[in-house]
């Protein structure tokens, strides 16, 4: 037998952070302007609660780091996506914040997010009976949202199913309904019909489940007015920096600054083939450099097409590859840019928003793509 299939694989996920000095790439968290942001939201929302949502990892910028800045602004509720999610953010947070799970629970994992101390997001009568035969088992009543469909079609109870509900009390056996919501698809879009015909859905659905508190408004939701915002606001994307008001000038402080290092400069003649496929050619003699930045860091390729240094536009030339960039430096003096030195991608010149503007996406997806291989920096916490 060969010996190297005896070998295990090496998990380089373990190895920890990457340090500022060996990493490609820098990543900057300003926590103090996610703290900032979470005040404007919370003033906006008036006497409703302000939750935060750090799914995905805290939308990629490190979720327990964000939810521990919010905890020390008063934020008592936190959203996840997933249980695992869940199960390690009460391990950053400690027994004390009520940490709900947006997708529910797979089959059989009910023991988990109880030991967890975890509110689930029940969003099926499946999830109901078998949230509820958990607490029948733990002889007490676990808490749980019950999600409604409003008119999104993603997560949820059909009208139909909680119509059914409402004739059968004794489904919530084992279960103390602390909250029911639903999630507005149009938020984004003031005008939207479809907003006023999710919160007349929501009205009419909650009306037939337990009495509990309401919510319905996420980040932009909250823009949306008092109406919208009922007893609880779940904002995610807009504590991050993400423009919950897309119309409008964003309301928001930029919280990530993302910086790529120079790895090499070269000079090239006119009519030089540039990157994969020579898609691009020179029209001049130009000087180049290349950065430590690339698709495999989660830069897509058609994302903000330039950097920045020292308020100097410095253009992508060529394809962006799996691991580098190549920029256009001519407009700075010879000598200027070297190796080492650092460009920025996303901050004061470039928002997300612009870079996924670009790409013909939206900011979520530029930050919860940013990959592992960035040195994280955390300031003003």
């Amino acid at each position: 037998m060969d010996d190297a299939a005896e070998r295990p694989i090496p998990n380089t996920e373990a190895a920890g952070p990457v340090s500022e000095a060996v990493a490609g790439a820098i990543l900057s968290i300003d926590l103090g302007a996610i703290r900032e942001n979470y005040r404007r939201l919370k003033a906006r929302a008036g006497s409703a609660h302000c939750a935060g949502v750090v799914k995905a990892d805290g939308y990629g910028l490190g979720a327990a780091a964000v939810a521990a800045t919010l905890a020390a602004e008063g934020c008592t509720s936190f959203f996840v996506a997933l249980l695992p999610e869940g199960i390690a953010l009460r391990k950053a947070l400690g027994p004390g914040p009520v940490i709900h799970v947006l997708n529910g629970l797979p089959p059989g994992s009910e023991n988990e997010a109880v030991e967890a101390g975890l509110c689930v997001v029940i969003n099926s009568s499946t999830q109901l009976t078998a949230w509820s035969e958990a607490g029948q088992q733990a002889g007490r009543k676990l808490p749980a949202a019950i999600q409604v469909d409003s008119g999104m079609s993603r997560l949820g109870m059909p009208p139909a199913e909680v119509e059914e509900l409402s004739h059968k009390p004794d489904s919530f056996d084992g279960i103390a309904v602390t909250l029911v919501m639903s999630h507005l698809a149009c938020a984004d879009e003031p005008a939207h019909p479809a907003n006023e015909r999710q919160w007349l859905t929501f009205e009419r659905l909650r009306k037939m489940l337990p009495e509990a508190p309401a919510s319905l408004a996420n980040s932009s939701g909250i823009f949306l007015g008092p109406a919208f915002q009922f007893d609880l606001v779940r904002p995610g994307a807009a504590l991050y920096g993400i423009n919950p008001t897309p119309a409008d000038p964003n309301p928001m402080l930029p919280v990530v600054r993302l910086q790529a290092k120079v790895v090499q400069t070269r000079s090239v003649e006119k009519g030089a083939g540039v990157g994969y496929g020579h898609t691009y050619r020179a029209q001049d003699a130009l000087r180049l450099a290349t950065i430590s930045l690339g698709y495999a860091d989660g830069w897509h390729r058609r994302a903000a097409s330039a950097a920045w240094f020292e308020n100097v536009r410095l253009p992508f030339v060529g394809r962006v590859s799996m691991d580098s960039i190549i920029l256009d430096i001519s407009a700075l003096p010879p000598g200027r840019l070297g190796e080492g030195d650092l460009v920025e991608l996303l901050g004061p010149s470039q928002s997300v928003d612009d870079a996924a503007g670009h790409a013909g996406t939206i900011g979520y997806e530029i930050l919860t793509s940013l990959g592992p291989r960035f040195h994280r920096r955390y300031v003003g916490g």
